[in-house]
């Protein structure tokens, strides 16, 4: 999957924020906070495809977290990324 384009991460008044941008987003009207932790794994999203394996995989490698939790915080995430429309398949 990918990030869709259009959608950028910002930092306004000192919050991680998603925001989109162009004719394509102009009825997006929220921005999405993020936290330090969503904040890196949406910076290792930009680099190109990923999977949620591959999420994982850089979760694990920053932070000390179980697996289990990194894999079921990862699917929810991306849910949500989901919802939202932010990603494609």
């Amino acid at each position: 999957m990918k990030i869709k384009k259009g959608f950028v991460l910002r930092t306004i008044c000192g919050q991680n924020v998603i925001s989109g941008e162009g004719l394509d987003q102009v009825n997006f009207s929220k921005l999405i906070s993020l936290n330090d932790t969503a904040t890196f794994l949406w910076k290792a999203a930009q680099e190109g495809d990923f999977t949620e394996e591959a999420l994982v995989s850089r979760l694990l490698d920053e932070y000390e977290v179980e697996k289990e939790v990194a894999e079921k915080d990862i699917h929810a995430m991306i849910s949500q990324w989901r919802e939202l429309g932010l990603v494609e398949d």
